[in-house]
Formats: C-alpha cells, structure tokens, sequence
C-alpha cells in the first residue's frame, strides 16, 4: 500500500451484493452516521447503477440517500448505450480529483470485482476499436447468435471466454476483434503487475459468511419483487428496451426475456432463477479481487463490532498516509 503524503488518499471497498453496502456508507461517511469518519462521496464500481430507470433490479441508492451522501456514476446513460471498464476508470479518476478537490474523501465502493481490480490496477493497453470490423462482428451476432461467436472465443481465446458470459455479445466481440486486428488473443494484453501509483488506496475486502450472503441475496430478491421489479421492467420494454440492450443483459433483468410468459404463469421461476444467478455471480466476484496486494479482508456481518471494525481500518490507514 502506497504510504507517500502527496498523493490523494481513495478508500476502495469491495463487498458483493446484499452485504449491507449502503448501511456501511450511512455510518461511515454521514455525519448522521454512529461512526462518522469524514465527509465521504461514494463512486459506484457497481457496473449496472450506471444506468437510468433501472432502479430496483439493481438496488440503486435513493434521492434522499444521495443528498446525504453524494455518489458518482450512477444514472449517467439509457440501458441501450454501452458502458466498459475503461469507461468506468477513466469516470471514477475524474471524479476522484473533483471529490479531492473540495477536500472530502473519495469512496469506491461496489461489487463489480471486475471493474475495481481495473480500477486498482490500470485498464491494461488494447488496440484501437475498428468500426468496421465491429459492425461485421456486430452483424454476426444479429445472423447467428451469441453462441456461435462465443465458441469460435472459446477456440482462438479459450482463457478470455472462461472470464466472459456466452450472452455478453460486447465483450464476446471486442475479445474477437482484438484477435482478427492483432492475431494476438485478448488475453495476451497483460494487466500491469503492480497497484497504481496514482493514489494512496485503501482497499478493505468484506466477506460474508457464504450462507448469510446467500440468504439475503434471497430475501433482496423478495423484497425486490414486493418493491415492484416487474413494473419495473415493464416500463423498460415499454420504452424500447430489448433483451440485446446493454442494461437488460444485467442479473435481474435479463431473466425475463427468457421464458414465454415471465409476466405471468412463469413469474416465479423468473424470480427463483435470478437469486441463483445472483448467488453465483455474488461467488465469481471474489476471483477478480484475489491476490491483490494490501488489501484487507474483513469477515462482515454487517454487524455493530463489524462496522465499528472497519471505521477504525480506515482511521488508522487515514493516520498513516
């Protein structure tokens, strides 16, 4: 961990969903909070917050929590439009120097495992996009489904498909057009070996007990419902919204483009299914987020010892920079 005094600290904490994020946020960077460290704005490393109207499905901070504490990317784009890693730390960089600037601390904070060991580590260098090429991709797709490129992936870059979902048809392509561009896999392009030396990082890794975690992904899912997930996505088809969207291809959403009458008679498999893939997803996160040096791994239960634990890490991890 970086302990030089002339570079910003930023605190990055890691915890999968349903493990009591927002509460930690509450207590640690509001001054309504029991352990109030300093005023803290929250970026989200959350890859599906970044979209507008899909509220519930990705248990989206409220307006009153945000004039609280405010957060960064979160409803910046429409579900149809793209958002990647690189977008996401060149955005959180951005905001890291504007929060600093107005002397509060930034916090990154979310359970996208893939976009903060980016974040931590640096976007590792790729070829320029060809558009051409893309659309020829792209038009594929459309021709011959997901299945089919992302087993021609799994061929030419089988290291890069085992990271990749068979039904993210972005990454399946971007993967295949560094290949064709370059004869070189996407997998090749090496993350740098060594944390940025941009910041004074503070990174704390919640985990959970595996069966509580799952638990409560299961009851989130519950609540989600009786909150109104299938309005939700009504709404979001209604405005144009289709399973090939970006945001729909998100946990929670996704799921009712699978089945004939989700809607309906099928509404509780499409309820069950998402806290499986939810609980599998919560699981997969961890491994972007191993080895990762100088992190600290708090056992959380989102218990009072737990957060009063992780107030007093960053405290002292504060003292010392």
């Amino acid at each position: 961990m970086n302990t030089r005094t002339d570079k910003n600290p930023v605190v990055v904490i890691f915890a999968p969903t349903a493990s009591g994020k927002t509460a930690l946020m509450k207590e640690l960077f509001s001054q309504s909070g029991s352990h109030f460290i300093l005023n803290g704005e929250v970026i989200s490393a959350d890859s599906q917050q970044v979209y507008r109207g899909m509220n519930i499905g990705t248990a989206k901070p409220d307006s009153s929590f945000c004039m609280e504490i405010p957060h960064h990317l979160i409803d910046l784009l429409p579900p149809s439009s793209q958002w990647n890693v690189s977008d996401f730390v060149d955005a959180a960089d951005s905001a890291c120097r504007d929060i600093s600037l107005r002397g509060n601390l930034p916090v990154v904070c979310g359970g996208t495992g893939f976009y903060i060991r980016n974040f931590l580590y640096g976007v590792p260098p790729t070829p320029e996009s060809d558009s051409a090429l893309r659309e020829q991709l792209k038009s594929r797709i459309v021709q011959e489904g997901n299945h089919a490129l992302y087993n021609e992936l799994k061929e030419i870059d089988s290291e890069s498909a085992a990271k990749i979902h068979p039904n993210d048809s972005y990454r399946i392509c971007r993967a295949l057009e560094v290949y064709y561009l370059t004869g070189k896999t996407r997998s090749s392009y090496l993350q740098e070996s060594k944390i940025r030396p941009d910041y004074n990082f503070i990174f704390i890794v919640l985990q959970p007990p595996r069966e509580l975690l799952y638990e409560r992904i299961r009851k989130r899912v519950d609540l989600m419902f009786e909150e109104g997930l299938e309005e939700e996505v009504r709404r979001l088809i209604a405005e144009g919204c289709t399973k090939d969207s970006p945001g729909m291809k998100a946990i929670g959403y996704s799921e009712w483009f699978c089945h004939p009458d989700s809607f309906g008679a099928d509404l509780e498999t499409v309820k069950e299914e998402i806290k499986h893939h939810s609980c599998k997803y919560a699981k997969k996160q961890y491994t972007y987020i191993r080895d990762i040096p100088g992190s600290i791994i708090v056992e959380y239960k989102a218990e009072e010892d737990d957060i009063k634990k992780v107030a007093e890490i960053i405290k002292k991890n504060l003292e010392e920079l």
